[in-house]
């Protein structure tokens, strides 16, 4: 499921984008402060069960509003790994899918799961919204193609050891936990040896920028480095959403701390013709630089 969001580089879900864009435009340094004031943005340190919470909540209370907006670029039962529009059908960074147990995480109104399965694959759709899963449940009875959907939390995957061949997200999951490095321990536990580990997230490169599509995304005004994550909080100060920026080499420490050997690590370029803007993705910024990172890991077999 694109989501990822908002971030100071939000992932594939437009959200707020023209409030975000006035509101950082100053730099990091002229964030709000006082939550008193009123709803607004910031960095700032959360944590697990105030992301729990806020995640849980944006995407049951956005649900409706993403999939009428972004429905029909991810099909019904597609598997689109992000918004350059690099579908599994061509990339084939699954691998062969037919007869093997996958988990999709993060799945949204779970196409990419749907597809999957019409692939031969034995499928298992997870996220941790109840308002996403009711459009998965809705997309099922259209389709004709069934898969179950289980409602969890990526940090403590609710499966047993070697349960599956396959794990993937497109843009599920990983940008919105506080312990992403946590994340890549539980699927390499639920993972059979010689399983493979596939997802993708907002180009680590993206977080310097502001989450415009239009030249004025082009300025570098944030710092790489500035791990804080990313929040937007209500009235009282209380986060509503949160998105965390991690470095390509955070990620790859990550994979190779829980015991991820990499396979690839793919960066989708902009297709010619493909002119549609989607948040900060647009064809201006696709053609200069990445807004895309696909990590495909395995877990050795010994």
């Amino acid at each position: 499921m694109f989501c990822a969001s908002h971030p100071v580089s939000r992932a594939p879900n437009t959200g707020s984008y023209a409030v975000r864009v006035e509101i950082l435009s100053a730099g990091d340094d002229d964030l709000d402060d006082d939550a008193a004031s009123g709803p607004g943005v910031t960095r700032r340190p959360v944590t697990a069960a105030e992301n729990l919470r806020a995640s849980r909540g944006w995407w049951d209370t956005d649900a409706d509003n993403y999939q009428s907006e972004h429905g029909a670029f991810l099909g019904e039962a597609d598997f689109v790994w992000c918004p350059e529009g690099l579908r599994e059908a061509d990339a084939k960074l699954l691998g062969d899918v037919s007869g093997r147990r996958v988990l999709e995480l993060g799945c949204g109104a779970a196409a990419a799961a749907r597809w999957l399965a019409a692939q031969g694959a034995d499928v298992v759709a997870m996220d941790l919204s109840a308002g996403m899963l009711r459009h998965a449940e809705q997309a099922a009875a259209r389709t004709g193609i069934t898969v179950p959907l289980v409602q969890a939390d990526a940090s403590a995957l609710p499966f047993a050891d070697g349960a599956f061949d396959v794990v993937c997200t497109a843009f599920g999951a990983v940008p919105f936990v506080d312990d992403s490095a946590l994340v890549m321990r539980e699927v390499y536990r639920v993972l059979k040896p010689g399983g493979r580990w596939v997802f993708s997230v907002t180009h680590p490169m993206r977080w310097i920028f502001l989450d415009d599509p239009t030249e004025g995304g082009l300025r570098a005004v944030h710092s790489y480095f500035d791990r804080r994550p990313y929040v937007e909080y209500d009235e009282h100060g209380a986060a509503t959403y949160v998105e965390h920026h991690r470095t390509m080499g955070d990620r790859l420490r990550e994979l190779l701390g829980a015991g991820f050997t990499l396979v690839d690590l793919i960066e989708p370029e902009w297709p010619e013709g493909h002119e549609q803007i989607w948040g900060q993705w647009s064809p201006l910024r696709g053609r200069l630089f990445p807004g895309t990172a696909i990590f495909a890991a395995a877990r050795p077999t010994t």
